[in-house]
């Protein structure tokens, strides 16, 4: 069973996600930042749980 935190993270994770996916015009012109920073914190959130911190 999930954990109240890990459901969370996946429900934010999720959301985030959808957001920076550039399908909406005024987002076309963002370029990698949007994604970049989403990989930065799935990686910090991947080192959190594998060193059990969450």
């Amino acid at each position: 069973m999930l954990s109240t935190t890990a459901l969370l993270l996946i429900v934010i994770l999720v959301v985030l996600v959808i957001g920076v996916s550039p399908s909406w015009p005024h987002s076309r012109k963002w370029g990698y930042a949007p994604s970049g920073t989403l990989g930065t914190i799935l990686v910090i959130v991947l080192l959190f749980a594998l060193l059990r911190y969450i």
